[in-house]
C-alpha cells in the first residue's frame, strides 16, 4: 500500500524545489514515485525531476482534476499498478484546485491501494500582499485544504511579509502548523504526519480554456527542430517551447531573455554553451542553476495574467540559437 502526500502551492511558491529536497531524503529501502501536473504542456518539472531517483509520471496541459478526473485517475492507476511505490508525492499545477484530487484519493475504490497522509501547501508570504493572488479561488482553497503550511522563501521576506504571515496564522481557524523554510528545505518526516484536515471545501468553478491534451509532455514531431504550445485557464495564459537536443543557446542572451521577458513567470531547462542550465523566474525573483544530467531536449515556458505577444517572444528566443543546422 502506498502512502500518499499532496504537495500544493500557488505559482512560484517553490513546489518543485521542495520536491527535489524531499526526494534527496528518500530512505534507501523505499520506492518513491511522483505524479506531476503542470499548467502548460511542455513538461518542465518532469525534466527537473527526471534524475531524482523516483519514478515519474507527468500530466501536462492543465488541471489534473478536470475532464471528470480522467487524466488524474489514469496517471494514478498506472503508477500504483506498475511502480507499486511505498510513497507517492502528487504535485498539482499551481493553478489547480485540490478538492477533486483529495476527494478522489479518499474514495473507497482507492482505500485498498493507498493511505492519504498529510497534505502540504507551499506559501510565499509575499503573496499575501498581492491582491490578485489572495483573491484567487485556488490560492485560498489550496491553503484551506492543507494539513501543514510551509512558509517558503524566508530568505526573501521583509518585515511586512513576516507580519502578513503572522496575521494569516492568527486568523487560521484550524491553527495548523506553519513550517518556515528557504529553498524548500524541509524535513521529510513531515510526510509521515497523518491527514487531519477534514473540512469541506466548496466545489470549484473551473474555467479552463483548453483541457489537457494527453498524458505525456509535449514532444517534437519527426524532423522538427522546435515546437510551440499554447494553453490558458483560470485567468492565466501559457506559452511553451521545446527544442531538439542539437540546439544550443547563447548563455548571456538566454538569461537576459528570461530576466526581461514581460511576463509573470518563466521556467525552463535549456542547453547552453557551458552545458545545461535551469532557469526559474517569478516576478523579480530569478534563480539559475547549472545541471549535470542531459535531457533529450530544451524546454521553456512562460505564464502571464494576460495574453502576451507570443510571436515577439518567440522571435527573440529563436534568435538566440547558436547551433540549429
Amino acid at each position: 500500500m502506498a502512502r500518499v502526500n499532496l504537495i500544493t502551492g500557488f505559482l512560484g511558491s517553490g513546489k518543485t524545489t521542495t520536491l527535489q529536497h524531499l526526494l534527496s531524503q528518500k530512505p534507501a529501502d523505499e520506492k518513491w514515485a511522483i505524479l506531476v501536473n503542470e499548467f502548460g504542456e511542455v513538461g518542465i518539472d518532469g525534466a527537473l525531476l527526471a534524475e531524482s531517483g523516483a519514478i515519474l509520471k507527468e500530466i501536462p496541459g492543465g488541471c489534473m482534476c478536470c475532464v471528470n478526473g480522467l487524466p488524474m485517475q489514469v496517471g494514478l492507476n498506472m503508477l500504483l499498478k506498475q511502480a507499486q511505490p511505498d510513497r507517492l508525492l502528487i504535485e498539482p499545477t499551481g493553478l489547480g484546485h485540490p478538492k477533486q484530487i483529495l476527494d478522489m484519493l479518499s474514495a473507497d475504490i482507492y482505500r485498498p491501494w493507498l493511505t492519504l497522509d498529510a497534505s502540504l501547501c507551499l506559501l510565499d508570504p509575499r503573496q499575501l500582499s498581492d491582491r490578485r493572488t489572495v483573491e484567487n479561488e485556488n490560492f485560498r482553497d489550496q491553503l484551506a485544504a492543507a494539513d501543514i503550511i510551509v512558509a517558503n522563501k524566508e530568505d526573501r521576506w521583509l518585515d511586512a511579509d513576516r507580519q502578513a504571515l503572522h496575521e494569516w496564522q492568527q486568523q487560521d481557524p484550524l491553527s495548523r502548523p506553519v513550517i518556515t523554510a528557504s529553498f524548500g528545505r524541509i524535513d521529510a518526516q513531515l510526510l509521515r504526519q497523518p491527514r487531519k484536515n477534514q473540512q469541506t471545501l466548496p466545489q470549484p468553478a473551473h474555467h479552463h480554456g483548453q483541457p489537457a491534451s494527453g498524458l505525456a509532455a509535449l514532444t517534437l514531431k519527426p524532423d522538427a527542430r522546435w515546437r510551440r504550445s499554447l494553453n490558458q485557464g483560470q485567468g492565466y495564459f501559457a506559452c511553451g517551447w521545446v527544442f531538439d537536443s542539437d540546439t544550443v543557446f547563447d548563455t548571456v542572451g538566454l538569461l537576459e531573455w528570461v530576466r526581461l521577458s514581460p511576463v509573470t513567470r518563466v521556467k525552463g531547462v535549456m542547453r547552453i554553451q557551458e552545458g545545461l542550465v535551469s532557469v526559474n523566474r517569478q516576478g523579480n525573483d530569478f534563480h539559475i542553476e547549472t545541471r549535470q544530467a542531459s535531457p533529450p531536449d530544451s524546454r521553456i515556458e512562460v505564464i502571464h495574467e494576460a495574453e502576451a505577444d507570443w510571436n515577439a517572444l518567440q522571435t527573440s528566443l529563436l534568435q538566440l540559437r547558436l547551433t540549429f543546422m
